[in-house]
């Protein structure tokens, strides 16, 4: 067991997550990023995205969104990213602060990552409506700038893109 006055050495990373790697790092929401949906109004959010690894055959995610001006608290999600071995099949595993549980699979290919919802489940006393469908594309752009784009379908709506940010890297 180690003591508090002990540090963890970096683990090295699982060779299996190694398509996956231009994720890792502290991102933050530059500029702010925009929600749409046709039952919300429009609106901005800031985004801190932790993506980091223990060595494991995964990678670790958090993502904590804040309002822009009173920087409360809104979405918070977390969760794993796996690889299926000899691949380039995505597993994305998360849960969120709405009471809500998803799988969404996909695909890496190079530094871009499509997953749509597999199974989404979520607390009896969730907010109405419900979503029904998730679809997610993250992307390092050519300024080496994470890109995330998310739309959904709930009861009442089809699919529309619901979310768009970019993040800067602030750590490795």
């Amino acid at each position: 067991m180690m003591s508090s006055a002990e540090s963890p050495e970096t683990p090295k990373m699982n060779p299996s997550i190694e398509p996956l790697s231009w994720m890792l790092g502290t991102w933050l929401s530059e500029p702010p990023g925009d929600g749409i949906y046709p039952t919300l109004q429009p609106f901005h959010y800031l985004e801190e995205v932790h993506i980091t690894h223990v060595g494991q055959p995964m990678l670790n995610f958090s993502f904590n969104a804040f309002h822009p001006d009173t920087k409360k608290p809104m979405h918070r999600e977390c969760g794993f990213i796996r690889l299926k071995p000899d691949s380039n099949k995505v597993a994305f595993v998360s849960a969120q602060n709405t009471g809500i549980v998803e799988v969404e699979e996909g695909e890496v290919n190079g530094q871009e990552l499509c997953i749509a919802s597999h199974s989404i489940a979520r607390i009896s006393f969730a907010a109405e409506p419900r979503v029904e469908q998730i679809m997610r594309k993250f992307r390092l752009n050519a300024e080496g700038r994470l890109e995330q784009t998310v739309s959904m379908a709930t009861t009442t709506q089809p699919m529309t893109q619901h979310l768009h940010i970019t993040y800067k890297k602030v750590t490795p």
